[in-house]
C-alpha cells in the first residue's frame, strides 16, 4: 500500500523502529541512519546464545525490511550527504529530544525551506513542548506520568511494573498511524506536515477515556473492580499454567457454568470474589482439575470468554499466532553464533557486528545520490562512511 514511498529513519530506541517497520510493512522503502564510526552494544555478538537470541532476534523483528546508510554526523560531509537523503524523502522520523537535531541542521524546519511536501515526525515520549519536554524518560515513566501505571497494581495495591515495554509498542503504532494520515493529506492538498507525537499524550488520552468509563461504570453498576469479579478472573490450571475467564456479560457467564455442570452459580455473575470466597474456592478448585490445553478447547467449544494464558516461551507456537502468521521467522541461529565467535576476535577496541547485519551505506549513496565509485572512496578516507564491507551501529549524538 505505501510502495513508492521513501522513509529516512533518524531514530533510535523502540519506538521509532517500530514505527517504521509498520511503514516498511506496508511496502516503504525505509532507510535508517546509522552510527558510525560508533558502535551499539545492542547488536554485538559477544553475548550468550540465551542474550543473542532476545536481542539480536529482538532488533531483527523491530528492524524487518529497513535499509541501513552509516554517516558520521560529526562531518559536515556526513551532515550534507544526511540531508540530501532527507530532502528526498517523503517521510522523516527522528526521536531526539526537542532541538537536538537543530544543531545538525536536519530539524524540520531546516529541511522544509527546501522541501515543503515532507512529512516530518519527531517521536518522543513528553513532546517537542511541556515542563517535561527536556527530560529524559523510559516506558515506565510514560506509564506513571499518563495515569496507566496506577490501574496496574498487585493484591497489596502496589503498581506493577508491566515486562513489555507497551507504551514504546503504542507509540510506534501510533506514529505510523499519524503518518498515514499525513499522507492522505498530502496527496489530497498537496501539503506536507510535522508531527510532534508523544507516547505521554497517547496514553493520557486513553487514561482520560477510561476515567470517564470507570466514573460512568460506578454510575451504572455501582460495582467495585471488575479485576475483583468471580467471572472476571486468572485461574491456574492442573499443569501449572493459567487461563483466563472474562465472562462479563450474563450469556457468557451462563455459557461457562452449564458447560461446567454448575447451574447453582448462574445467579451469581456479578458477584465480587469479597462477597462470595465459596464459589472462588470452587472455582479454583474446579479450574485444577484441568490442563490449560483441556480449558483452552473448552473456551474453543463453548462460548464464554475464556482463553489460555500464553507464556513467551511457547508463544510462537500457540494456536492463534500460528492461525495468523503472526511469528516471523528470524535469521539468527545457533550456527552463525558459533561461527561468528571461531572466525572474529572481540576486545574492547575492536568489535564486529554479528554476520546477519548488512550495511547498504554504498548501494544507497550511489541510488539515492548518484554518487560514484570515486566519491564514496573519498568519503571513506575523509571518516564519513565506513567501507564497503564494515559493519556499524545506530546513530548516536549528544544529548538524545
Amino acid at each position: 500500500m505505501l510502495t513508492g514511498v521513501t522513509v529516512v529513519d533518524f531514530s533510535r530506541h523502540l519506538p521509532g523502529p517500530i514505527c517504521t517497520m509498520r511503514l516498511a510493512d506496508l511496502g516503504a522503502e525505509v532507510i535508517e541512519v546509522e552510527t558510525f564510526p560508533d558502535y551499539d552494544h545492542g547488536r554485538s555478538a559477544e553475548t550468550t546464545n540465551r542474550e543473542a537470541k532476545g536481542q539480536e532476534g529482538f532488533y531483527l523483528r523491530s528492524h524487518r525490511n529497513h535499509k541501513s546508510i552509516s554517516l558520521n554526523l560529526r562531518t559536515d560531509e556526513g551532515k550534507a550527504l544526511a540531508f540530501a537523503l532527507a530532502k528526498q524523502a517523503d517521510v522523516v522520523v527522528e526521536s531526539f529530544r526537542p532541538g537536538v537535531l537543530r544543531h545538525l541542521g536536519l530539524d524540520y524546519d531546516s529541511l522544509w525551506a527546501v522541501h515543503p511536501t515532507v512529512i516530518y515526525c519527531s517521536v518522543t515520549g513528553y513532546g517537542q513542548s511541556g515542563e517535561l519536554s527536556q527530560l529524559g524518560g523510559q516506558d515506565l515513566n510514560v506509564q506513571a506520568v499518563s495515569g496507566f501505571l496506577s490501574t496496574v497494581r498487585d493484591v497489596a495495591g502496589i503498581p506493577v511494573i508491566t515486562d513489555a515495554p507497551i507504551t514504546d509498542f503504542a507509540l510506534g503504532l501510533y506514529a505510523s498511524e499519524q503518518i498515514c494520515a499525513a499522507l492522505v493529506q498530502r496527496l489530497r492538498t498537496g501539503r506536507g506536515a510535522y508531527l510532534d507525537v508523544a507516547s505521554a499524550d497517547l496514553f493520557s488520552s486513553w487514561m482520560g477515556l477510561f476515567a470517564i468509563f470507570s466514573k460512568y461504570k460506578e454510575m451504572v453498576w455501582n460495582q467495585s473492580n471488575r479485576q475483583g469479579r468471580l467471572a472476571y478472573h486468572v485461574f491456574e490450571t492442573s499443569d501449572g499454567h493459567y487461563v483466563a475467564l472474562a465472562a462479563l456479560e450474563e450469556k457468557f457467564w451462563l455459557n461457562f457454568c452449564r458447560a461446567v455442570g454448575r447451574e447453582d452459580w448462574e445467579l451469581h455473575h456479578l458477584a465480587t470474589i469479597i462477597q462470595q470466597p465459596e464459589i472462588y474456592e470452587e472455582m479454583k478448585a474446579l479450574f485444577l482439575s484441568r490442563t490449560q490445553a483441556e480449558w483452552g478447547e473448552l473456551g474453543i467449544e463453548v462460548d464464554c470468554c475464556l482463553t489460555a494464558v500464553e507464556e513467551l516461551d511457547r508463544w510462537a507456537d500457540s494456536s492463534y499466532v500460528t492461525s495468523r502468521e503472526i511469528a516471523y521467522t528470524l535469521p539468527f541461529v545457533e550456527k552463525e553464533l558459533r561461527l561468528t565467535r571461531q572466525k572474529q576476535t572481540h576486545t574492547e577496541g575492536d568489535r564486529k557486528s554479528p554476520p546477519w547485519f548488512t550495511d547498504h551505506t554504498h548501494e544507497l549513496l550511489k541510488r539515492k545520490l548518484n554518487l560514484s565509485e570515486d566519491g564514496l572512496q573519498r568519503l571513506v578516507k575523509l571518516g564519513v562512511i565506513p567501507g564497503a564491507s564494515a559493519k556499524t551501529g545506530r546513530l548516536s549524538v549528544e544529548q538524545e
